[in-house]
């Protein structure tokens, strides 16, 4: 369960979280950069730590594509300082 899809045509992530219920991260990419724009999690399933999981699956994606990260959206803004271990992905 969890699945990452990477939609490089439409510039986002989709992670597969309840049913047919996906979270999104947007982003434009430059080379191996992602900016990341904007993410989404169904309102449905808010507050019961989807986020977490969306960045976990998204950040490792862009690991094992050798990436890095620019952060404009606040949220991810926010996960990036309060995890240190991603630190190596921000460019």
């Amino acid at each position: 369960m969890y699945e990452v899809t990477f939609d490089q045509a439409d510039q986002e992530f989709r992670v597969l979280l309840e049913r047919e219920l996906y979270a999104i991260v947007k982003f434009e990419r430059q080379g191996n950069v992602f900016t990341i724009t904007s993410t989404k999690v169904p309102d449905s399933l808010q507050g019961k730590g989807y986020g977490k999981l969306m960045m976990e699956r998204v950040l490792t994606e862009i690991e094992k594509m050798e990436g890095k990260v620019i952060a404009k959206c606040s949220f991810v803004v926010i996960y990036l300082d309060r995890n240190p271990h991603w630190q190596h992905l921000r460019a």
